[in-house]
C-alpha cells in the first residue's frame, strides 16, 4: 500500500503534489535542489547550471482567475497578468496556507531513481539524493512524482549554421538572457517566435539600433487584451467556445479565429501569416510584437541560413551585416537524468506517457512525470488535475487500463495531432485544455455535471457554460470539495476589476428622464448580452 512519495522539485507542480499527498492522506517528501521554492518563477541574477532561468521583465501570459490553484484564488487586488516576482508570491501564499514548506528538503539534489528488485509486487523505488553537504543518502518511496519541468536543458543549435566559428559577434541562448541593457544601440538577431522569442525581441527592439526576428513558420499572433480589455483567455476559453469549435466545420472555426486575428493585425500584410491554420497550433501571445514592428524597431526575417562574417544570411538570401548579438529562443529539452534508462525511447529520448502523465511500460503505477504537455489553456491548473488523479490511482482509487489499450491510446492521440503538427515528439505532448482537465476530473470524481445542474443551480450552470472555465469548477463536488468554490466563481469577474478600482470615475448626471431611462436600458441590455456571451 501506498504511503510514502517523494516529490521531485518544490516549483509550482511540486507544491501541488505535495497538497493532492496531504489531502489523500500521504506523506510526502519533496526533493528541491535549490534553497527556495518556485521553480521557473524564481528570478535570479546569473543563470545556474540545471535550473530553470527567466528574464527580469517576464509577465505570465495566462490571466491570474485561470491560472490559480482550484481551491486559493490570487488576491484580488492582484493585477490580471502577473510579473514572476508576484507568481513567486503567490506561490509562498499557498505554500504557508495549506503548510507545504515543511515537507521540502532544500539544496537536495535527485541523483538517481530506480525500481526497487521486488518491484512488481511492491511498486517501491530506491531514491538516492545528495544533500547541502554533497553527501549520498538513499531512500526508499512507495511512489514518485517527477515535478521538475522541462526548461532546464537549452536547445542551442549553434553548430547547425555554417560559419558560426568565424562570426564577430556574440551568441546566446535565451535561457542567458536577463535584460536588454547589453543590448543597447546595437543590432541583434532573435531567432524563434515563440512566446520567449517574441517579449525578447519586444524588449530588446526598445533599444537596439535595429532588431531583426528570424521565424521559420511565423505564427498567429493575439494580444492579452479582448474587447473592453478583458483578459484574452477569460473570453476565449469556456466551454460554449469549446463546444462550437467541436460541432462547427473546422474550415469555418479556423475563417471566425482568423478573421478575429487578422483584425487586430494584417498577419499576411505583416509577414507573420504562418503556413498552418491557426487550429493547427499555438498562437503567439504577444500586445507588442505588431506595434514594434509598425515603427520599424523589428524587422521580420525568414529563418537563419548560416553566419558571414560579422552578419548572418537569411534563407532568403537577404543579409544583415555588423550584427553584434544573436540570441537563440530555440526551446528546451526535457532533462530526467535521473530517471531509469527504460523509459525512454528512441534516439531523442522521448518518454511515452499514457495521458501525459503515466508511463505505461511500468508493471506498478507507482510513477507519474508531470507538466510534459502542451496545452490551449493555462498548465497550472491542468497539473493540479493531474496531481490529484496520481494520488488516486497509487491509493487503489483510480485504476489504470492494460498497458496494451495505454499504448494505444498514445498511439491514436499522436496520430490525430500529427494531421496539423509538424513532429510525432511534438503531437505526443499535445492535449486539448478543457477536454483533458474533464478526463481526469472524471476519474477523480469532481468533474462537474453539466446536465443536472441547471435544474439545481441555474445561476451557477450559466456561470460555468458560458462563462470561463476557471479552476474553481473541479472543487464543486466530490473528493477534495472546497465550500468556497461556488462563490468563487460568482465573483471571478470582480477579482477580474479589483485591480482597476484605482480612482473614482465621475458620472455624468442625466438631464433628461427619457434619455436616463434609454441609457440605462442599453447599459442593462449589454450587461445581459455580454453575461450570455462570458
Amino acid at each position: 500500500m501506498v504511503q510514502r512519495v517523494a516529490v521531485v522539485g518544490g516549483g509550482g507542480s511540486g507544491l501541488t503534489c505535495i497538497k493532492a499527498c496531504i489531502d489523500e492522506g500521504l506523506q510526502p517528501v519533496c526533493f528541491e535542489s535549490s534553497d527556495d521554492i518556485g521553480g521557473l518563477w524564481k528570478f535570479k541574477e546569473s543563470p545556474e547550471s540545471g535550473q530553470a532561468s527567466i528574464y527580469r521583465s517576464l509577465v505570465v501570459n495566462i490571466s491570474k482567475e485561470m491560472m490559480c490553484f482550484s481551491d486559493f484564488p490570487m488576491p484580488a487586488d492582484y493585477p490580471n497578468y502577473v510579473l514572476h516576482s508576484q507568481l513567486l508570491q503567490y506561490l509562498r501564499l499557498y505554500a504557508e496556507h495549506f503548510d507545504l514548506l515543511r515537507y521540502i528538503s532544500f539544496k537536495t539534489t535527485v541523483k538517481r531513481i530506480t525500481q526497487r528488485p521486488d518491484f512488481s509486487l511492491s511498486g517501491q523505488w530506491d531514491v538516492v539524493t545528495t544533500n547541502r553537504d554533497g553527501e549520498e543518502e538513499s531512500h526508499i518511496f512507495d511512489a514518485v512524482m517527477v515535478c521538475t519541468g522541462h526548461f532546464t536543458h537549452p536547445v542551442f543549435p549553434l553548430s547547425d549554421f555554417p560559419g558560426h566559428e568565424t562570426f564577430s559577434g556574440k551568441c546566446l541562448h535565451s535561457w542567458e538572457y536577463k535584460d536588454a541593457d547589453a543590448f543597447r544601440g546595437k543590432r541583434v538577431v532573435v531567432i524563434g517566435l515563440g512566446n520567449s522569442g517574441g517579449d525578447i525581441a519586444v524588449e530588446i527592439s526598445r533599444s537596439a539600433e535595429k532588431t531583426f526576428l528570424s521565424t521559420r513558420q511565423g505564427a498567429w499572433v493575439f494580444g492579452r487584451m479582448a474587447s473592453n480589455g478583458l483578459p484574452l483567455d477569460m473570453i476565449a476559453i469556456t466551454r460554449f467556445n469549446n463546444l462550437l469549435t467541436k460541432l462547427l466545420p473546422s474550415s469555418l472555426v479556423n475563417w471566425i479565429k482568423e478573421g478575429v486575428a487578422n483584425q487586430r493585425c494584417d498577419h499576411r500584410l505583416y509577414g507573420l501569416q504562418p503556413k498552418h491554420r491557426i487550429t493547427d497550433g499555438r498562437p503567439l501571445i504577444n500586445t507588442d510584437l505588431p506595434i514594434q514592428m509598425l515603427n520599424g524597431a523589428i524587422v521580420l526575417k525568414p529563418n537563419l541560413k548560416s553566419f558571414k562574417g560579422s552578419g548572418v544570411v537569411f534563407e532568403d538570401g537577404t543579409v544583415e551585416l555588423n550584427i553584434d548579438y544573436v540570441v537563440f529562443c530555440t526551446g528546451y529539452n526535457a532533462g530526467h537524468p535521473f530517471l531509469p534508462p527504460g523509459l525512454f525511447t528512441g534516439p531523442q529520448r522521448q518518454l511515452k506517457l499514457y495521458k501525459r502523465l503515466f508511463p505505461p511500460s511500468l508493471s506498478q503505477p507507482t510513477l507519474v512525470i508531470l507538466s510534459l504537455f502542451q496545452t490551449n489553456g493555462p498548465i497550472t491548473n491542468s497539473v493540479e488535475m493531474q496531481a490529484r488523479w496520481a494520488v488516486k490511482v497509487f491509493t487503489g482509487l483510480c485504476h489504470l487500463p492494460l498497458k496494451k489499450k495505454m499504448l494505444e491510446v498514445i498511439e491514436s492521440d499522436t496520430k490525430r495531432n500529427r494531421k496539423s503538427h509538424r513532429s510525432e515528439a511534438h503531437a505526443a505532448r499535445l492535449v486539448d485544455y478543457i477536454s483533458y482537465l474533464d478526463f481526469m476530473a472524471e476519474e477523480v470524481g469532481v468533474r462537474p455535471n453539466l446536465l443536472t445542474l441547471p435544474l439545481r443551480d441555474p445561476v451557477l450552470w450559466v456561470k460555468i457554460f458560458f462563462g470561463p472555465c476557471t479552476p474553481y469548477q473541479y472543487r464543486l463536488t466530490g473528493p477534495g470539495q472546497w465550500d468556497g468554490a461556488r462563490q468563487a466563481i460568482l465573483t471571478q469577474w470582480e477579482r477580474v476589476a479589483q485591480p482597476f478600482r484605482t480612482r473614482v470615475v465621475p458620472v455624468p448626471k442625466r438631464r433628461r428622464f427619457a434619455l436616463a431611462w434609454g441609457v440605462k436600458f442599453s447599459i442593462r441590455f449589454k450587461d445581459i448580452w455580454r453575461h450570455l456571451a462570458l
